[in-house]
């Protein structure tokens, strides 16, 4: 759905990929059992929506504000990286569906990364 009301970060990509990232992981928690409501399916389910969070939480500040803030959902990358293999090692995902999670986290890293290393390098020119 296009809106006629556009923030620039939405047009980053790996926003975008963020935002499709959350989605996976909430479709995903759905089929985790009950007791894992309030424990792990929660846990997973804000971290992977923290990346987006963060991206377009930093995005209108300096850049010192945005590079915390890229900082900040890589660590929530990272933490899906644990609740995705813990997921893995309780039977409630497949291997497979694993490594596509980590093939997905890892693009994302890479890419905040790169933008992270993007700014810092724009900085020292000026």
């Amino acid at each position: 759905m296009n809106s006629d009301y556009n923030f620039k970060f939405e047009d980053l990509l790996v926003y975008q990929k963020a935002m499709d990232f959350g989605e996976v992981v909430d479709v995903l928690v759905k089929s985790f059992p009950n007791h894992e409501l309030y424990a792990l399916s929660s846990q997973f389910r804000r971290a992977a929506d923290s990346i987006a969070l963060n991206i377009a939480e930093g995005y209108p500040g300096s850049d010192a504000q945005f590079v915390r803030h890229i900082n900040y959902a890589i660590y929530s990358a990272k933490e899906c990286v644990s609740c995705s293999t813990k997921a893995k090692r309780s039977l409630y995902i497949t291997f497979d569906r694993n490594e596509e999670n980590r093939k997905l986290i890892s693009e994302m890293t890479r890419m905040m990364s790169s933008l992270r290393k993007k700014i810092s390098e724009r900085n020292k020119r000026n």
